[in-house]
């Protein structure tokens, strides 16, 4: 009688934690670690990306400069959990008639995810790496006048 109670338990203990582990894999808890304010400098200043949560399924951001005391908004940012997968949507500036563009998550770990869209002009792959708390390497990637491209956007948190 034990050991079935025993058996039962472990069976039951893993169901559990393989489903909060399925659960949890493609959860937008898991890219919380890119709330916050980054920047990226560059000989022409600084690029800033800022990242909100908006509820359980979605974050919202925006990529933007200030230049002169203006902010140029480059881009609008979704990350957003649809039927069990996250999407990056970023909806850019004069580009695609401003529409949102759909990138499907392709890979995801604690501190790396890759988003992919292989119908896209450029880039087809965007992805982020999260080197410490206040360190990022972002970069897209993806076929562009015939030659494969990579760029990278080292990034820090200032809030």
């Amino acid at each position: 009688m034990k050991t079935k109670i025993v058996k039962i338990s472990l069976v039951g203990a893993f169901i559990m934690l393989c489903s909060c582990t399925s659960k949890n894999l493609h959860s937008i808890e898991r890219v919380e670690w890119l709330i916050g304010t980054w920047e990226h400098r560059t000989s022409q200043g600084s690029i800033y990306e800022v990242w909100k949560k908006v509820d359980g399924k979605e974050l919202k951001g925006k990529s933007y400069m200030i230049k002169n005391n203006d902010t140029i908004v480059f881009e609008t940012l979704r990350l957003v959990q649809e039927n069990g997968i996250l999407s990056y949507i970023p909806i850019v500036k004069d580009q695609n008639g401003g529409t949102p563009v759909h990138f499907k998550e392709r890979a995801m770990s604690e501190n790396h995810m890759v988003f992919e869209n292989t119908m896209h002009d450029f880039p087809q792959s965007i992805s982020y790496l999260k080197i410490s708390e206040d360190s990022l390497k972002a970069e897209i990637s993806g076929i562009k006048n015939g030659k494969q491209e990579r760029r990278y956007f080292p990034m820090r948190r200032i809030r």
